[in-house]
Order: C-alpha cells, then structure tokens, then sequence
C-alpha cells in the first residue's frame, strides 16, 4: 500500500539567464514498513527530489501526496507541523546538540514535535527507543564520548521518537566505516518492518542496497527503478 507519491515532479532553477531543469517529471510511490533508496553521481537531482518529498523545497510543479494531503498547496505552517509531527530526519552527521545528554536529545525533540504525552509517558517512550537503538547503557552520555556509529543511533533515535510515518535519511552512513554502516542499515531496516515506517535514503554506496526494499537510480533529472 502506497502511503507517500510523488507526482510528476518537476523542478527549475534560474541560473542568470538559462533555467535549468533539475527534475524533469519524477513519479514515486512509496510503501508501507519499505526503504527506498535513491542513487546516482552527484548532480542527478537525488538531495533535490528528497529535500522536495520532506517539504523543506518546493516544487516547479507536480504534487506530493500524503495522508490525503498535497504539501504543495499547503501552506507553510501546515507544512511544518507535518514535518514535525510525521517526519523523521536523519542526516550524514548525527548533529547532536553538545551540552545535552542522549537521553536529553530525545526529550528536546519530543518538545519540538509538541507531543501530548505527558512526562510519565515521555520518559517511558524515551527508554522504549532506547532499547529498539541498543543504547540504553549510554543515555546519559555526551555526544563528545560517543562513537560514530553511536552518534548516528541517536541521531536515529531522535529521529523516531515521535513515531513518525516516513523517515528521511540522506546519507546516513557516508561519514561511517563499512562495519558501522552494515549495522546502521540492519538497525533502519529493522526499525522500517519493526516500526513500519516508511524509509526515502539517498545513499552512494552500493553495499547498502542489500539491506533496502527498492532501488531508484536517478540519471539527469529522471529516475529508472531497478528493483
């Protein structure tokens, strides 16, 4: 069952007087509990086409489908409170706050997905993600003690805190070595069937497509699906 589309999506730039067509009519569905990762040389329009799916760039035209919604026609704040509420982001560096605890930096993003849970129920839900990320011996470590591939578990922690639907992650291994990123891509894949959440990678390294449901080859603003 599809849960997220991308309808013919297209995307210009204007490079002083020459338009540049990035995208040039990208269709996308995206499954339930599926990782889905996006390849191609730099360039291919793969960080455009995510930033695009997760609201944070709009689109020359075409639609993104969600729950019913289209973001492009939504406004701003509804746009936000989506991405703040549904999405998870988890990025090439972990980009932990400094001063905070690990367990601190999911509490922080609890506050800003404005959960309804109460502090009873947050801490409870803060030590259930930290036994699915195999980091509850570290929760009241800071960042600065913390290994690579630690810091990118938080970073995922943080980013499924607040029970998202579709989780974005760009590049979420490039900044790790092969042995660290195998087990990054086992815990998202077992995070994605555990959790069901639906997983939109932009990723270079071949090695992780062993561990992703379907992969989306993008070549000059067009995608080929390749398995």
């Amino acid at each position: 069952m599809s849960v997220f589309t991308l309808n013919n999506i297209r995307k210009t730039f204007q490079n002083g007087q020459v338009k540049e067509e990035v995208l040039k009519g990208i269709n996308l569905s995206l499954k339930q509990g599926e990782i889905t990762a996006l390849m191609g040389t730099s360039g291919s329009g793969k960080s455009t086409l995510l930033t695009i799916a997760a609201g944070l760039q709009q689109t020359t035209d075409g639609s993104v489908l969600f729950e019913g919604n289209n973001l492009v026609s939504m406004s701003k704040e509804q746009v936000r409170k989506i991405r703040a509420e549904k999405f998870g982001f988890v990025f090439q560096f972990a980009h932990l706050v400094p001063f905070l605890t690990v367990e601190e930096q999911l509490f922080l993003m609890l506050d800003i997905a404005e959960s309804s849970l109460n502090k009873q129920a947050r801490k409870r839900e803060v030590d259930r993600v930290f036994d699915l990320i195999g980091m509850s011996h570290r929760k009241n470590a800071l960042p600065a003690s913390l290994s690579g591939g630690e810091k990118q578990r938080v970073a995922i922690g943080r980013a499924i805190i607040h029970q998202p639907k579709i989780l974005f992650a760009d590049e979420p291994t490039a900044s790790l070595d092969s042995e660290r990123s195998k087990d990054i891509m086992l815990l998202l894949k077992d995070l994605s069937k555990k959790l069901q959440i639906t997983t939109l990678m932009v990723t270079h390294d071949e090695e992780m497509l062993a561990y992703v449901d379907k992969v989306v080859k993008m070549t000059d603003g067009k995608i080929n699906l390749l398995e």
